[in-house]
């Protein structure tokens, strides 16, 4: 019981540092047309959830959200940052990203690829939902807006996120999908 506490606090910790790392150095935001960008940083959230459960994703979730509160507070970088520094759009809905994702996993992994690309889209679609749902919430931007950015930034960002999952998750397990196993992918 202590080893599966001690690995679940440090995955928790290596793929919290990991979602940091792509906000800091910016590879978690994928350029993409009109100065917007497709973010991944909600990956790590994902992976965390399905190998290891909702409370090591819940954790994953909750550095993630905090630490884009405190980019957003503290060292805004672009013009909606203002809008993150609100804990109820940066950190909330980030935390259901985890439970989400694995829930969706739990339902379906004896159909491990789809179960696999399903949890992926499902975080990515649960981050892309609550965040911008809290934006319009808010009043920072109209209804048809938000929709115009969900299905400009939330379709692709589901895409990426499920094919990530699906590599990352089916490595680490050594899950064969045609003729490759596990780290061969």
């Amino acid at each position: 019981m202590t080893n599966s506490r001690t690995r679940k606090i440090v995955i928790t910790g290596i793929l919290g540092a990991i979602a940091i790392i792509l906000g800091v150095t910016r590879l978690g935001f994928i350029p993409w047309f009109a100065g917007a960008a497709l973010t991944i940083m909600h990956v790590p959230v994902i992976i965390g959830a399905i190998l290891e459960g909702p409370i090591v994703g819940l954790g994953i979730g909750l550095i993630f959200g905090v630490f884009s509160w405190l980019q957003a507070s503290v060292a805004p970088t672009g013009v909606v940052d203002p809008i993150f520094s609100n804990p109820l759009i940066s950190v909330l809905p980030r935390l259901l990203i985890g439970p989400i994702s694995w829930l969706v996993w739990k339902a379906l992994n004896r159909y491990t690829i789809v179960g696999l690309l399903a949890a992926g889209v499902a975080g990515s679609i649960t981050n892309t939902v609550f965040v911008l749902g809290m934006i319009g919430v808010f009043g920072f931007l109209q209804w048809p807006a938000i929709f115009a950015i969900a299905g400009a930034n939330g379709v692709p960002e589901a895409v990426a996120a499920a094919v990530i999952v699906l590599l990352v998750v089916a490595a680490w397990k050594r899950i064969s999908i045609g003729k490759q196993t596990g780290s061969k992918l």
